[in-house]
Formats: structure tokens, C-alpha cells, sequence
């Protein structure tokens, strides 16, 4: 065992999360009490451990320290097993945070996720989506029947017209019917019956990826994926469509806010991530491996009074913002038996896509 120095971390005690401090090396500085009942063990045993031996069953969390570790940025895991010796697994959500001071330092935050509160969450987001897809489809067939007629009756007018000038008021009437008709056209392209076959999920992501860097060339794209992962059964162009939604809406935000843009142009920067997720629920059904697809952006994140309402149809925070996408993507991952998560804080807003694997 390492002979470590003891800081002071006394005030991370009364903390209702567990909490751990790595130095440079990722030995175990600092174990707090409710980190020792999370994992049922010690906090004297595992002071002076290393990281690599005391979670060498848990491969997930030990990539995130040493990815905060290479990328000195925060790594946040939604929900991952953590395994310590012979112990039975732990399902937490943790985030991995660089510490300065002490220099090279780590901090982990855990938390035990409670299964059933996820799944009455993922639930109440079936749910509330079930009747998202309802007003949507009742609410583009009431407007696009009106909507044709009163194209027709501005074309029949625009005839009848004597001057010119006046024909100009037509023509607003025109195409703003014909923009109308074209976001009825969005609201209903969900609904069509998805075509299953293989996908490789990482060539999805590399036709959103030029697409993107071809409408937005001065955004920075990073790949961070994960090439063992194995074909799924999807729709690629429903998934293409869902994470260029995602993709877009990123861009927009960090665009729109001013935040990252340089004359105009935006400098912000997207991550694509993908990884394998362990005991996932989808559709209510437990799953013991899944896919986990991350979309990263450095903007200015979510506003606080619209973070529970982003999957909303119509519910936008950029000015000007139609509120269709995310509605869109959620529509056509959910055809894909999958779900979207979202965190987001000023700097750092993540959408994970989890996705079955096959068995």
C-alpha cells in the first residue's frame, strides 16, 4: 500500500453523497461515510488503495476517472454497477471532477439510483410522449384542411387583384400557409411505421457528423467512441433523423446565445460518446446490456424554466425555435425502443440515447 499523505477533507463528512478524493496516481486519499454505506465497506480499508484494484470489476466508472483525468472536464455517468470485492453490485450515478488544489486530484460523487424511481420515471415519459404523439397527429390533420383552402382562396384572390402592390399581401398569405404546411408535414413524419434492419451506430453518427460540420463547418465535432460495440436492429434513417435533431439543437444554442460564436460564426464544440450500459430499463423491460449514445455541446445549457418541458412539443428556448425537434427525436427513439435522457448545466448539457442490445 502507498504511504499517503492525510489532508484535510473533514468538511466532505456531513455530504449526503458518497465522495472520494484521488491523487495523481488515482490512490484513494479521502473516503467520506456515506461513500462507505453506499459501498458497504470501510473508508479505512480503502484509503491508500488504488482505483485500478478496488474497481477492477467496475470498468465503466474506472474509464470516467481516467477520462476527468485526461480531459481535466467533469464526466458525469447517469447509472453504472460498481462492484468492490465480493460485494454484489451497486447501481449509482456518479460524476468525476478534477481538484485543484491538490494538484492532479480527483473527486468522485455517488449516488444510488433507485430502480423503481426510474422506471415510474421512464413511465411518466411513455406516457406523457403517448400523448404528445396524439395532440400532434389531431392537431396537423385539424390545421392542414383549413390551411388548403385558405391557399386557394389568397391564389383565386391574387387573380382578382388590380395592382400589383396589392398582390404582394397574397403572396404573404401564400407562404406563410405553405410554411404552416410544411411544419404539419414535420408534426406527422414521426408517425410512419419504422423499417427494421442492421445498424451500425457509429455510421449514423458519421452521416450526422458531415451533415452538421457541412452546414456548421466552424463547430468542433470529437469522436469519443466505443468500436466493440455490435449492430442493432433499428431504423437508421428514423435514428439519423433523431440525433441530427439533437445535434441541430446544439448547434442553435450555442449559436443563438452568443456563447462559443466568434463574428457571427459558431466556436462552440460537440462530443459524440458512445458506450455499452449495463441493466437498463426500456419500455418497462429490464435489459442486461444496452447502448448508450452521448451528445456533448459546451453551450450555455437548458434555461431552468423550460429543463423539464424540453421534450414538449411546441416548447422552445431559442427565439424563433419551432419546439419540434426534441419532440421529434423522443418520437423516433421511442419507434426505436429506445429512450433519451438529458442533463444540463451552463458549459456541459449531455443527451444519452439508450438503446437495446441484441441478447
Amino acid at each position: 500500500m502507498k504511504p499517503l499523505p492525510l489532508p484535510d477533507y473533514s468538511g466532505l463528512d456531513c455530504l449526503a453523497t458518497g465522495t472520494m478524493v484521488f491523487d495523481a496516481d488515482d490512490y484513494i486519499l479521502y473516503v467520506n461515510p456515506a461513500a462507505e454505506t453506499l459501498l458497504g465497506i470501510s473508508g479505512a480499508l480503502l484509503v491508500g488503495e488504488p482505483a485500478a484494484r478496488l474497481f477492477e470489476r467496475s470498468p465503466e466508472l474506472l474509464g470516467a476517472i481516467r477520462t476527468a483525468r485526461e480531459e481535466q472536464e467533469t464526466v458525469i455517468e447517469y447509472e453504472l454497477d460498481v462492484v468492490v470485492g465480493q460485494h454484489p453490485p451497486v447501481r449509482i450515478g456518479c460524476s468525476v471532477s478534477p481538484l485543484s488544489p491538490p494538484a492532479q486530484a480527483l473527486l468522485l460523487e455517488m449516488r444510488a439510483v433507485d430502480p423503481q424511481l426510474r422506471i415510474a420515471r421512464l413511465e411518466q415519459a411513455r406516457l406523457q410522449q403517448e400523448a404528445n404523439r396524439e395532440l400532434l397527429r389531431n392537431l396537423a390533420h385539424e390545421i392542414k384542411n383549413p390551411l388548403g383552402g385558405i391557399r386557394g382562396a389568397a391564389q383565386l384572390l391574387e387573380r382578382e387583384l388590380p395592382r400589383e402592390s396589392l398582390r404582394e399581401y397574397t403572396q404573404v398569405i401564400i407562404k406563410e400557409s405553405d410554411r404552416l404546411q410544411s411544419l404539419m408535414e414535420r408534426l406527422l413524419t414521426p408517425h410512419r411505421t419504422p423499417h427494421f434492419g442492421a445498424v451500425n451506430i457509429h455510421e449514423v453518427l458519421e452521416r450526422v457528423r458531415s451533415l452538421i460540420l457541412a452546414e456548421t463547418p466552424s463547430v468542433t465535432l470529437r469522436r469519443d467512441y466505443d468500436i466493440s460495440l455490435p449492430e442493432i436492429r433499428a431504423d437508421a434513417e428514423q435514428l439519423i433523423q433523431a440525433t441530427l435533431n439533437i445535434a441541430r439543437n446544439a448547434v442553435q444554442a450555442m449559436h443563438g446565445d452568443g456563447h462559443g460564436t466568434r463574428n457571427g460564426r459558431c466556436q462552440g464544440e460537440i462530443v459524440f460518446r458512445t458506450r455499452v450500459a449495463r441493466q437498463i430499463s426500456l419500455e418497462s423491460r429490464r435489459y442486461r446490456l444496452g447502448m448508450r449514445v452521448e451528445i456533448i455541446d459546451n453551450g450555455p445549457g437548458i434555461p431552468d424554466e423550460i429543463r423539464g418541458q424540453i421534450f414538449y412539443p411546441l416548447v422552445s428556448g431559442r427565439e424563433g425555435g419551432s419546439g419540434l425537434g426534441l419532440a421529434v427525436a423522443q418520437t423516433l427513439i421511442a419507434q426505436n425502443h429506445g429512450t433519451i435522457d438529458c442533463e444540463s448545466r451552463p458549459g456541459h448539457t449531455v443527451f444519452a440515447i439508450f438503446l437495446p442490445l441484441p441478447t
